[in-house]
């Protein structure tokens, strides 16, 4: 089984930066990438950042420059770290990982990210 958990969402200002964080535990695939998305009322879960087991990353327009995905594989951890926020990136934000061995893929339970103008 395989559990994610976000932590470090919260209501920041515009201009402001938080680091979101999602632990993972069970039999996650270290060897395969692990990604951040988001999704707001009403719409789709968007992809923001991906990055590999050797740490390559990629990332969605909106939140290139801005947003640093990084991973500690040791620690089964990756994190989200967000600069210059806007009241357009208010939005649950959600980590996926796979399952080792399958191509079962797994959610976290979401951490809520609110910036104010």
């Amino acid at each position: 089984q395989v559990q994610l958990v976000e932590s470090g969402g919260g209501l920041v200002q515009a201009g402001g930066s938080l680091r979101l964080s999602c632990k993972a535990s069970g039999s996650i695939s270290i060897i395969r990438p692990m990604y951040w998305y988001r999704q707001t009322p009403g719409k789709q879960r968007e992809l923001l950042a991906t990055i590999t087991s050797g740490g390559s990353t990629n990332y969605t327009d909106s939140v290139k420059g801005r947003f640093t995905i990084s991973r500690d594989n040791a620690k089964n951890t990756i994190y989200l770290q967000m600069n210059s926020l806007k009241p357009e990136d208010t939005a649950v934000y959600y980590c996926k990982a796979w399952r080792a061995g399958s191509n079962v893929g797994y959610w976290g339970q979401g951490t809520q990210v609110t910036v104010s103008s």
